[in-house]
């Protein structure tokens, strides 16, 4: 899994008179507001939001679509965190019990790290990743 930076298509629908922002990357992820201002300070919400719902659901986390001139968002970078230790977990087949048997904490220490609901210390996401043989990176990108 590589970033989860993912790009909006930001658009004006005239009939109702506001601008949406969408993530055709992921299901159901729009949101709206009545200014392009607006729905843009909305979008980092609205993707964190997808994000969940995929993790939620069980579907895997799909590859960023390139941006092809659309403006570039990132989710929640505690949750984008939780997500890419939860895509790791399914590409590389381990369970919860699995993973809390590396780490050599409970099962539901594990439930409690990938819960995107639940705060978590980066320290021990990055524990969970060297555990699975990733690493984590952090990056800047404009506000």
């Amino acid at each position: 899994m590589g970033l989860l930076i993912y790009p909006a298509e930001v658009s004006f629908d005239s009939s109702d008179g506001v601008w949406r922002v969408d993530f055709p990357d992921l299901f159901a992820a729009t949101t709206e507001a009545a200014t392009k201002d607006e729905a843009l300070s909305e979008a980092q919400g609205c993707l964190t939001a997808g994000i969940v719902g995929h993790m939620a659901t069980g579907r895997d986390l799909p590859k960023p679509s390139a941006a092809r001139g659309r403006p570039l968002v990132a989710p929640d970078a505690v949750v984008a965190a939780k997500a890419t230790l939860w895509q790791a977990m399914r590409d590389d087949g381990v369970g919860n019990s699995a993973l809390a048997k590396r780490l050599g904490v409970t099962e539901s220490a594990v439930r409690h790290l990938l819960d995107p609901t639940r705060n978590s210390r980066i320290d021990r996401i990055e524990a969970a990743l060297a555990a699975l043989g990733k690493r984590m990176a952090i990056g800047l990108t404009a506000a």
